[in-house]
This record gives C-alpha cells, structure tokens and sequence, in this order.
C-alpha cells in the first residue's frame, strides 16, 4: 500500500505541473485543461466562496467528489492526492530521525483556523484563498517558483553559450530549445512580492525538517475540513488483540494520530497512508469497511467549547477590523487599481477572489501583478493591472478563462473589446508635443480600438528658437479610450509616464465615472 500511495501522489504531482504548465497562452486565445481543475475539486474554497457570495460556478460541484471519497475512504484526499502534501511529504524525507523527540501536539490550531474562515465568509469576507493549500501552491508556484526556474534555467544554459566550451555548446542549445518548447515560459516573468511569496512557500517546506508534514498535521484548513468529515468514513482502521503497543507505528505515522495508542487514536488525523499497517511488526493493524475486531469507540475532536466560539469570535471580527480601515473605503482606493475586465464590482470581486494567481501567471503581457494595499488588505494578492509592467492585450480573454469563482467573469472577445477597465489620462507637462515641441504620435499609434481612442490636434508653437512649428498634440476620447494601459507601456517618457490609466470610468462602476452620460 506504500507503493501504490506513492505512485498515486506521483501521479497527482505530476498531472499538477503539467496543468500548470499548461495554464499559458500557445498563441490562441483559448485554454485547454488550466491548472483550476485541482481548484474545482476543493470542497472549503466551494464552501466559503458560497457563504461569501452567495454564489459558486458550477465547476466547483467537482468538490463533491472529494466529499464523497472522504466519507467512504477517510483522509484518502491528504494522503493520496493533494499536490502540497506531497511536496511536504518530499522535504520531510531530509528530516533526520531522532527517537524520543516529542512531537508538538497542535493538531487542534487547523481546525480554529478553518472555525474563523467560514466564520469570516458567513460574513462576505473571503480569506481562504492566502491559505488554502491548493490556492496557496498555485499562486506560490505561479508568482516565484516558476519564475525562478524559469530564470535559473535560461541563465544557466545562457553562462554555457557565453564560455563556449568546445563540443558542449550544441549539445546545451539543443536541451535549451527543448525546455523552450515544453517547461519553459514564453518569457521570463517578473512579479512583485514574488520574493515574499517564495518565502512563505519555502518556509512551509522548511517545517518540514522540524516536524514531517508540518503544515498538514498543524494549519491545513483543508485538511480540518476533511478531518471532520473522516470521522464519518466507512472505511476504518482496526487494532487486534495482538498490539503491543511497541510505537514502531507512531514513529511512521504521517498526521500524527497516536496510531500506537488504543483509547487515543485521532482517526481525523489520519492520513490513510498504510504506514502502520505494513511497518506493524505483529501484523495488528489492518484497514477494512469491517473492523476485524471490537474495541471501544475513537474518541471524538476536543476543540474545546470556549475555544471554538474564540475562533468564531475571531473570523467575525476580523470583518470590520479590515473594512473599518481607511484603505478599504471605495473613495480611498488606489486609482491605480485597474482590475483585468471582466471582473465583477469590487466588493463583489473581493467576496469571489481567492488569490490563486491563475490569471496572472496566464497574463501574456506580464501585466496582471498582486496588489498589495492598493485594495486594502483585503485584497491582497488579487489581481491588478500595472500598465508600466505590462498592457491588457486587446485580444485576449485568458484571464477570464482560468478564473475559479467567476470573480473575473469569461467573456467572449467582442464583449471583452468593449469593457472599460479605466481611462488614459496625459500629462502634458511631460508629453513631448505638449510641453518640449517634439513630434512624438507613439500613444496614437498604438491604440487598439478599431476608432482610435487618442487622436490629434494640429498646433502652432514656437520652439527654443523662436522657429514657428506645426505639432500635432495628443488628446484623449473618454468615450473610445478602454484603459487597457497599452499607451501608457509604450510610452517613450520612461519613469514616468506622459500618459498614464487610472481606474476612472471603469464598467464595473456604477459609481467610479468621470462622464455622467
């Protein structure tokens, strides 16, 4: 049964990085399998995104599926299939073996962290998604992992191209041109707070070397939720007469569920991983939907009364403590908050959203980043339009596509050509024709729409010397102008910008407008 979990988590790994893979544009404007299908099957992102909203896609009763496996098979989703847990399972093998260590007894903390979340989404607040594990290793992987391998590879086989060494160099561009085809991104991506979000991952990993699995046994919010339902599992684990009790099995346990004692066995923590079946020296431990012997009744989750409503406490207040913020106040958003199009009116956004990344590592332009406080903290780590990065491709609707809980709707692409998601704006004391008497038409010519949002005005100025000059002087359509940001990348006035987008005027709005009409 160890080989079969191991290969089925093998298996499961393996389809995870090659959706993720995947989950990039090859040059059409549509997706095959996105790496969002593991996010379909997550019953807590289902549960509070439905308490948040009020509403869920469709795709998301794939979850039941997980549910249905957990009520007849226990824990099977932690032990046999989920992607992070088998990453950690992977770093703890470089933990060394110290017998009589004592192993922290935390196991209760996932399940007050998971107490709060669904507390907080009764509330519309959606905080899930910044820990929730597959929403946390997509956006890990997504913002500094691939990233990074991208970059460590290419500057690799760029260092063997630039030494030259005799006979090797062909051979290295040949691999290069491998990994370009397959794992490689089109272009290296560039993300903010991608070294925090790498360090929080890698961190996660590193506890790994204090405790094996760390994270599931002791803050998986996942993991409680499907915790609680394996109490109910008909598939159950059984303990002969002949149990000694000689912990060979405690040592070899995953979730930490006391497997050697009999009248403390955690059957929510288990992760049905078979180590204490096939370590047990007397052959006592079997799994069976008939228990092969009687013994008395698993005690069941001690939360504790008191503790439990603090957790509930908690994810209730934690609502106004991030609304009562300044920085949460609509009047008081970063107008430089340009979300992808398609997404719905912010604090319906923010109900929905649950960081996972997706859309930006699919963003072509590199454009799509994590905000930070631009949206409060809230919404950190949602989605955000940096023009300066990257534009809004006007030909793409990938984000919408790849996004989970409908907070960035999928729309058809002569939809998605008419949605505002803000308006240029020109500073005319940095425009070239405006302020310097240069001929500069950079703005106009690269405008996407069909009519073009920047168009001309013909002047007559006088430069330095007196010499009197026809200019031709950008202005800027309200009505035409999309805020896709292209004009403000292309912008030959680097640092800053002569023309710049602002959130002003976006569809989603009913109250950001600059024109009443």
């Amino acid at each position: 049964m160890q080989n079969s979990r191991r290969l089925s988590q093998a298996i499961f790994l393996l389809a995870f990085l090659f959706l993720f893979i995947q989950t990039e544009s090859k040059g059409a404007d549509e997706l095959g399998y996105p790496v969002k299908l593991f996010l379909d099957f997550d019953p807590l992102i289902f549960v509070t995104t439905l308490l948040s909203s009020h509403a869920a896609q469709k795709t998301f009763y794939l979850s039941f599926v997980v549910i249905i496996a957990t009520l007849i098979s226990g824990r099977v989703f932690c032990g046999w299939v989920c992607p992070l847990g088998t990453l950690n399972n992977i770093a703890g093998y470089f933990k060394r073996r110290k017998v009589g260590v004592k192993i922290l007894d935390w196991n209760k903390v996932k399940y007050y962290l998971m107490i709060s979340l669904l507390a907080s989404s009764l509330f519309t607040l959606q905080l899930t998604g910044v820990i929730d594990p597959l929403s946390l290793l997509i956006r890990s992987f997504s913002l500094s992992v691939y990233p990074l391998f991208n970059y460590g590879i290419s500057a690799m086989f760029d260092t063997v191209y630039d030494l030259n060494p005799r006979g090797i160099v062909d051979v290295s561009e040949s691999i290069y041109s491998l990994f370009r085809q397959s794992v490689l991104s089109f272009q290296q991506p560039h993300f903010r707070q991608a070294a925090f979000v790498g360090m929080l991952f890698f961190l996660i990993l590193g506890m790994n070397l204090y405790e094996k699995r760390f994270w599931c046994r002791n803050l998986c919010p996942l993991g409680a939720f499907l915790g609680i339902l394996s109490r109910y599992a008909l598939l159950k684990r059984s303990v002969s007469e002949g149990c000694t009790e000689c912990g060979a099995c405690s040592f070899e346990c995953q979730g930490n569920a006391s497997p050697d004692k009999k009248e403390q066995w955690k059957p929510t923590e288990c992760f049905y991983c078979w180590n204490c079946d096939d370590i047990c020296p007397h052959n006592a431990v079997s799994f069976g939907f008939h228990s092969r012997s009687v013994s008395k009744s698993s005690p069941g989750i001690d939360l504790g009364r008191r503790r439990v409503i603090a957790s509930m406490m908690g994810g209730v207040i934690t609502v106004p403590l991030l609304r009562v913020n300044p920085l949460s106040q609509s009047n008081m958003l970063s107008t430089k908050l340009l979300r992808p199009p398609g997404s719905l009116e912010e604090s319906e956004f923010l109900k929905r959203c649950v960081k996972c990344g997706e859309c930006m590592k699919v963003c072509i332009t590199n454009g799509l980043q994590p905000a930070f406080l631009e949206a409060g903290l809230e919404g950190i780590w949602s989605p955000m339009l940096v023009p300066k990065v990257g534009y809004c491709e006007y030909r793409c609707t990938l984000c919408g596509q790849v996004c989970p809980t409908g907070a960035i709707k999928r729309l058809p692409l002569q939809e998605k050509m008419k949605v505002k998601i803000g308006l240029a704006m020109i500073d005319k004391s940095r425009c070239l024709p405006h302020a310097h008497a240069t001929p500069c038409i950079v703005c106009e010519e690269v405008c996407p729409t069909s009519t073009k949002a920047v168009w001309f005005e013909k002047s007559i100025v006088k430069n330095r010397e007196g010499r009197v000059i026809e200019i031709q002087q950008p202005g800027v359509d309200l009505q035409l102008c999309i805020g896709c940001g292209i004009c403000e990348a292309k912008c030959p006035v680097k640092s800053q910008p002569a023309i710049y987008v602002t959130n002003i005027g976006e569809s989603r709005s009913d109250k950001n407008r600059l024109l009443l009409t």
